[in-house]
């Protein structure tokens, strides 16, 4: 199973995308890292580099994560939608862009919020630099007890096995 991460998104949950990108990427990339070595799972992480980036899609290996820079005219959302399409129901994306969310899910992915999988790293015990995280969210159902809709379904077996 393939986690493709929204890179800028997961990073600015919390207080936005000020301060040195460059450091706050390679944090990224080595709390990313420590989940794929525990969970042995293949990860993904897009960046926007379409202001400034090369003219063609940059990607690269770092500490076993897969790293995608999207290329000069294209934003990350464009390069996450094309990697989930190709890939189908066998991903998970982690943005907390509703429009992304819905695009993937047409192929079959599965979608996290950027606070849910913050949860699912904390879970797991990822060493973690307190100010990138939020307060634990309220994760209980609420509402109407019925039974959950099959996408729903879907969705906490997902959790249920990237917390186990």
């Amino acid at each position: 199973m393939e986690i493709i991460i929204d890179g800028y998104n997961f990073i600015g949950r919390d207080q936005g995308l000020s301060g040195p990108l460059e450091h706050k990427r390679r944090w990224l990339l080595q709390q990313l890292s420590i989940f794929r070595e525990r969970k042995n799972f293949d990860v993904t992480v897009v960046f926007d580099g379409w202001q400034s980036g090369p003219r063609y899609e940059v990607e690269e290996k770092k500490a076993g994560v897969r790293v995608v820079f999207s290329r000069l005219g294209e934003k990350a959302d464009g390069v996450i939608i094309r990697i989930a399409r190709a890939t189908g129901s066998g991903c998970i994306v982690v943005t907390s862009d509703r429009e992304i969310r819905s695009a993937v899910e047409k192929f079959g992915a599965v979608s996290l919020r950027s606070d849910e999988f913050a949860e699912i790293l904390r879970s797991i015990d990822v060493p973690c630099d307190p100010e990138q995280y939020d307060p634990e969210p309220d994760l209980r159902k609420k509402g109407n007890p019925r039974r959950l809709s099959k996408a729903d379904r879907r969705r906490s077996e997902i959790l249920r096995k990237l917390r186990s």
